[in-house]
């Protein structure tokens, strides 16, 4: 039966090992998961800008975000940029895991 679930694309775990999971990830969701230094440094975002890197996080490109936002791409394109310069990160995958570690986004 085992060996089916796998072949079907689905994962097997016994009982034991789903509950340990599910404890650690629950510490993890009790944790801090960002630092005041991370705290202040996303602060400095704009409103504006703070929605562009949750939609960022959401694996949304440039022109769905500007789609959603109803402005130009190129708009857009500035918003990144001076997330990743106000922010000291270098690309758009860096911006993303910021997002989450900084709970701006969860997973779901």
């Amino acid at each position: 039966d085992g060996v089916r679930v796998v072949a079907d694309g689905e994962a097997l775990l016994a009982p034991s090992v789903t509950k340990r999971l599910i404890t650690e990830f629950s510490k993890l969701a009790e944790e801090p998961r960002y630092s005041a230094t991370t705290h202040a440094a996303y602060g400095d975002l704009t409103d504006r800008e703070t929605e562009v890197l949750v939609l960022i996080a959401q694996g949304l490109s440039n022109a769905e975000i500007a789609g959603r936002l109803v402005v130009a791409e190129s708009t857009i394109k500035t918003h990144v940029s001076r997330i990743l310069v106000k922010l000291g990160l270098r690309d758009r995958t860096q911006a993303a895991v910021f997002a989450y570690e900084a709970r701006l986004v969860t997973p779901g």
